[in-house]
């Protein structure tokens, strides 16, 4: 019988290889293999170092390492990790109040990972349509844009366009009605007496950081408030920070019913999300009804109690501004040179890259060789989102890079 090498004694190409031949191909990462990191930067088990504008799709919304997120883990690890929601602990209301003050709702139903916060909201969405709204049972139906993501569940991926994330997976759960991203008055045309809920992102962020007309969320509430329809807002990748607002939907001054938060939610320390509605929404589920043995868990309470800390203040929100239109500008002046268009909003942004510098993989493969991770999607685009905490100074270096990059 042989034995697998012990990871630490390998290098960089023998740890991708080894990664490649033992787990399932249902990622095709960068060939960088990461051992440290702090703040923006990551270090390769070479020693190489990478300026991170991924930020783990949003997760490290706060850098890597964050010193008060981590002085919360390991205070909390020394104390209790975990008890199950059949008993409460010390951690759970005040992380529970803390973050319903921070969105301005009564209740907050705590989950793992951002696919469980949607299925959870679904739910919660079909349940109040019964119970509040009187829909006929079995009837419910959630409205959903082209273009979505939101997550990788066998109900969610059912309710996608996107023939990589839907096809060979079926059959699918009914229930989901599709209409155009960005269209108002094609979602107002599509509610009927069926409809329980209207769930988007208020920027979808794998279909290339897409950005809905001004105005649109704003129509999206006041449809849904015309016609008693849950306005449910996917912030799992917009919110806490990115876009420069606490929450993307706040650039429009619109509160929904249904905040779905995830992602940056656990610090990128442990996953952690969130349901957070009001009492009238939320307080339909009764004891049995809907569970995680995870979800809510103290040593997530305790990360997450310290992420609403931070964002608390609002000086993340104002850095993720300020640093945005720094990049805004610099990629906005990239269009018609290498580029052929940008979406930005804070610190998060789609760059559309000319087919004949490239595919969005190979320039992602180019800025690696120079020191910056970033990501591709749909062929043609890459996606930045740098951590809040990125200095300037990084900033203006990783994006000369991309500027060295297309312009060749």
């Amino acid at each position: 019988m042989t034995t697998t090498p012990v990871a630490s004694a390998l290098r960089a190409p023998e740890l991708a290889a080894l990664a490649d031949s033992r787990t399932a191909h249902n990622y095709h990462p960068l060939p960088v293999v990461v051992e440290h990191a702090e703040g923006a930067w990551m270090t390769d088990v070479d020693g190489r170092r990478f300026l991170d504008l991924l930020a783990g799709y949003s997760a490290l919304n706060f850098g890597h390492g964050h010193p008060a997120l981590l002085r919360a883990a390991h205070t909390q690890l020394d104390r209790l990790t975990l008890t199950s929601r059949a008993f409460v602990h010390d951690q759970f209301g005040a992380f529970c109040a803390e973050l319903g003050d921070l969105a301005g709702k009564d209740l907050v139903l705590p989950m793992n990972t951002g696919a469980e916060a949607v299925e959870t909201a679904i739910k919660v969405a079909r349940k109040w349509g019964y119970q509040v709204k009187g829909v006929a049972d079995d009837q419910a139906t959630i409205i959903v844009a082209h273009g979505n993501f939101h997550g990788r569940t066998t109900t969610v991926v059912g309710f996608s366009d996107d023939p990589d994330a839907r096809n060979g997976f079926g059959p699918f759960a009914p229930g989901f009605v599709h209409v155009p991203y960005g269209d108002a008055e094609a979602l107002a045309a599509a509610i009927d007496e069926t409809t329980v809920a209207v769930m988007i992102e208020p920027i979808q962020g794998e279909a290339g950081v897409l950005i809905p007309p001004d105005g649109y969320l704003r129509a999206v509430r006041e449809t849904c408030t015309a016609n008693d329809v849950l306005f449910m807002a996917d912030e799992i990748q917009a919110g806490l920070g990115r876009t420069g607002r606490t929450f993307a939907c706040d650039h429009e001054d619109v509160v929904p019913d249904v905040y779905i938060l995830g992602k940056a939610l656990g610090g990128g320390i442990v996953p952690v999300s969130a349901v957070v509605a009001d009492r009238d929404v939320l307080g339909v589920l009764r004891p049995g009804q809907h569970g995680s043995t995870f979800g809510g868990n103290p040593l997530a309470c305790a990360v997450g109690r310290e992420v609403v800390s931070l964002l608390s203040g609002g000086d993340l929100q104002a850095r993720a501004l300020e640093l945005g239109e720094l990049m805004r500008e610099r990629l906005e002046a990239l269009v018609g040179h290498g580029v052929h268009a940008v979406r930005s909003r804070g610190l998060w942004a789609g760059v559309d890259i000319d087919p004949a510098v490239g595919t969005g993989r190979a320039v992602c493969e180019a800025l690696m060789e120079r020191g910056v991770l970033a990501k591709d999607t749909h062929g043609s685009t890459i996606r930045l989102a740098p951590p809040l905490v990125v200095t300037a100074e990084d900033l203006s270096w990783g994006l000369d890079q991309l500027v060295d990059v297309v312009q060749g």
